[in-house]
């Protein structure tokens, strides 16, 4: 299966109709990525309360662009979560992600998603890096 990159993605494409549209800014020296947004009830699981599975993607999506600091193509190989608080919907709130060790070709990023100077889930993301596009 090829990969090619289009604005659709569920996380930052502008063109997606029903994503979150995250506009992400990289900070290259600080190794960093960070967005601030708001996240409509629409991705709710319970009332008023932002999906894990959202949360978890924001988290991912965070990482990634962190590590275009270092990569022009990468892609996630494993994802660890820990939800700390519930996440209400509506709010805006600030994800971010830094890459904090990099062992040839895998690089391990920790993402945070807070909600004023609350963080409410974290997460540890072991990124590989694409060579020669995707």
């Amino acid at each position: 299966m090829e990969v090619s990159q289009d604005a659709r993605c569920i996380v930052c494409g502008s063109e997606n109709p029903i994503g979150l549209k995250a506009a992400f800014v990289v900070d290259a020296e600080k190794r960093s990525a960070e967005a601030t947004l708001t996240i409509p009830d629409d991705f709710q699981g319970w009332q008023g309360v932002v999906h894990g599975g959202i949360i978890s993607a924001l988290l991912d999506e965070a990482a990634i662009y962190a590590c275009r600091s270092r990569a022009e193509f990468a892609v996630t190989a494993e994802l660890s979560v820990k939800f700390l608080k519930p996440l209400p919907s509506g709010r805006q709130i600030l994800v971010r992600a830094r890459v904090v060790e990099q062992r040839r070709r895998i690089l391990l990023v920790k993402s945070e998603l807070l909600l004023g100077e609350t963080v409410h889930a974290r997460a540890e993301v072991r990124v590989m890096e694409v060579r020669g596009g995707m």
